[in-house]
């Protein structure tokens, strides 16, 4: 699905991403909120095969010592408090130092453009893990939220590919892996793994990160697909 791009979308001033930086949310309560999204997160990141994490739920460490990444989420039905978030999209920038597990992770948020305020700021909450349930470990894995802002996420589902833009900041193209049955690509099912039991395995196509002082590249580099289903913790 493409957007209409604002002319000057992917320019924010230097000094207004320090403003929109969010305080560090391991060191905020989170405040259980009645919240639900449905739809599917796809990412690519820079281990050589597919990521040990889906299986060792983030015990075992990345291929490269380190795990860089972008994820995209796909909401085809959501909300926050009573906000209806269906049809929006959220991109991700992931640097974490080691496994998956030990924390430490620094991350900045794109929400789409098209979000009213209520519902930009109830999904910095979902995303932060302040908002609790599915999410809420990030309270305990993300150490510093470096950029939370507004942008043209473009998201294209394609068959087996999928599909990011956001400006010149995050631009990936991802594709899952062919199995034996070519109507259904080669599976994970019915793991632990906090995003999901069922994961698609997938690489980098063309993947391209620049911003926020990252300069990654994912290219052929180990990819996935996970329909999600995530809520808070109230009824």
């Amino acid at each position: 699905m493409a957007l209409t791009r604002r002319p000057d979308a992917d320019k924010l001033p230097v000094s207004q991403r320090i403003d929109q930086r969010m305080p560090n949310p391991g060191r905020t309560r989170m405040s259980p909120t009645d919240w639900a999204i449905k739809g599917e997160l796809f990412l690519n990141c820079s281990c050589e095969v597919f990521c040990p994490c889906v299986i060792s739920l983030g015990a075992h460490p990345p291929t490269e010592g380190h795990c860089h990444a972008w994820m995209g989420i796909i909401i085809d039905s959501g909300h926050y408090e009573g906000e209806d978030l269906s049809g929006l999209n959220v991109g991700l920038l992931v640097d974490i130092p080691g496994r998956m597990g030990e924390g430490n992770w620094k991350v900045a948020a794109y929400v789409d453009e098209r979000a009213s305020g209520r519902a930009y700021h109830g999904l910095l909450q979902i995303f932060s893990g302040q908002a609790g349930g599915t999410t809420g470990l990030f309270t305990m894995l993300v150490s510093e939220i470096i950029g939370a802002e507004r942008a043209p996420v473009a998201i294209e589902r394609d068959g087996r590919k999928r599909r990011i833009t956001i400006g010149r900041k995050i631009q990936g193209e991802i594709e899952m892996i062919e199995g034996r049955d070519a109507d259904h690509p080669v599976m994970v099912s019915n793991s632990k793994y906090w995003m999901g039991p069922d994961i698609f395995a997938a690489k980098g196509l063309r993947s391209k990160v620049r911003d926020y002082g990252r300069v990654w590249d994912f290219g052929g580099k180990s990819a996935e697909v996970c329909p999600i289903d995530w809520k808070g913790p109230k009824p």
